[in-house]
């Protein structure tokens, strides 16, 4: 957890959700769904399912009060009945467990009644196997989160993630071993209560919630559009691919790799792009029948000319292309990226090119007009020199970033997570928008 400076207060839980989102944007790829805790939680979670166009549902914990004083929790009570105690606090005020039995039974209730009148008779969402993002409008003790997060382990997720706009010192350390990544926008030293970083912190009634439920399950995107492509790239040469079209199109993304594009990680940084507003054509530039055969080493040029023949392809055959797309080439394909951009300035509006050997292009570079972002591993330092050197024969705007591993892009977790973002980004901030 870093917190970064950030602009306080907020204006009201919408917003905090929206600055939210470019936060979390990179944990959210494997099914993500956004789970928030009612009542304060819920629009701020509303808004950054909206923006990441993730599934969105209520995770209903009840907070547990000392008796005659119910805001000081001292624990909570979840949706599956585990109770969890700050047995710290209970210690300090000599008070035992026993003597909340009255009032762990009557958050109970509350919890099954939010439930009927929240859910009705829908179950729980699935959890295991995806990335879920827990959110509140604020964390002061730590206590509800914690007995969410901990419920929500047990089902096993792929990644889960803790995001809340604001939050005090003491429940950042509390929670930080509670969540795989945990995202808060403010971590004030003066923190005293939630609200008071809110200009407006009105209180919510079981009908704003519903409401809101009601609202974004009405307002969900239409499933993506996906078909298989079959594109001629020269000779007898043909490039299986994947055209997917989201409901709300902002620019096109074409995903070339030379090792093979059925890979779920390579998939999952186009499923990040989509949820972003891109479409994505996923090709494999090495074809099936070289693949078969194990050829090795096809020719950069060669590549160039295969991925020529897919833009055009998308740019004449497809209604998702009249501007031009942006190119994120992996590997042996960052090269043949660049090759493209350089021959079709007008029909590339922005390059990713991650890995690989992009000083294979040379003669291409003072061509290529397209802004070019250069991802490499940080171990390697003789690909990084080798990245700088071709970053400064190209006749374009550049950057370099490193992610640590790069050759590791299709095994581990955070590096494509980190990729991903970092394409969206770049994409976001060059290609001209639908």
């Amino acid at each position: 957890m870093n917190p970064v400076p950030v602009s306080l207060p907020f204006t009201d839980r919408t917003e905090a959700g929206r600055r939210l989102a470019e936060r979390v944007r990179p944990f959210a790829a494997a099914d993500p769904l956004v789970l928030a805790l009612p009542r304060g939680g819920v629009p701020v979670g509303a808004e950054l399912a909206r923006l990441l166009d993730t599934d969105f549902d209520v995770l209903i914990v009840r907070k547990i009060g000392l008796p005659g004083r119910p805001e000081l929790g001292v624990g909570a009570v979840a949706e599956d009945g585990h109770v969890i105690f700050d047995d710290t606090a209970l210690a300090r005020m000599r008070l035992p467990r026993h003597a909340l039995t009255a009032t762990v039974e009557a958050e109970r209730r509350e919890l099954e009644r939010r439930s009927r009148v929240y859910r009705g008779g829908r179950a729980m969402p699935r959890i295991a196997g995806r990335d879920v993002i827990v959110v509140d409008d604020g964390v002061a003790t730590g206590g509800t989160a914690r007995a969410a997060l901990r419920m929500l382990r047990q089902e096993k997720p792929a990644q889960l993630v803790l995001a809340v706009p604001i939050a005090s010192p003491e429940a950042v350390e509390a929670l930080r071993p509670e969540a795989d990544k945990l995202i808060v926008l403010g971590v004030p030293d003066n923190f005293r209560a939630v609200g008071e970083w809110y200009r407006d912190f009105s209180q919510l009634s079981d009908g704003h919630v519903t409401a809101i439920l009601s609202e974004l399950g009405s307002h969900r995107q239409r499933p993506e559009t996906v078909r298989g492509v079959r594109i001629r790239a020269g000779g007898q040469a043909y490039l299986e691919g994947e055209l997917t079209v989201p409901a709300a199109v902002q620019g096109t993304v074409v995903l070339v790799t030379g090792t093979g594009r059925d890979d779920p990680r390579w998939q999952a940084i186009a499923a990040v792009l989509r949820r972003s507003g891109y479409a994505t054509l996923v090709l494999d530039l090495v074809t099936a029948a070289e693949r078969a055969h194990r050829v090795d080493g096809v020719d950069v040029s060669v590549l160039g000319d295969r991925l020529d023949a897919a833009v055009a392809w998308l740019r004449r055959s497809t209604d998702v292309a009249e501007r031009a797309p942006g190119i994120l080439g992996y590997g042996s394909a960052a090269p043949a990226a660049l090759v493209t951009a350089a021959r079709h300035p007008r029909d590339v509006g922005a390059v990713v090119a991650y890995g690989g050997r992009i000083d294979l292009a040379e003669p291409s570079l003072p061509q290529v007009g397209a802004p070019v972002l250069v991802l490499l591993e940080g171990r390697d330092s003789f690909i990084r020199e080798l990245g700088e050197w071709a970053r400064r024969r190209m006749g374009a705007e550049t950057d370099l970033k490193v992610v640590s591993g790069a050759e590791q892009l299709l095994q581990e977790t955070q590096e494509w997570r980190q990729a991903a973002v970092e394409a969206v980004d770049w994409f976001d901030r060059h290609l001209e928008k639908g």
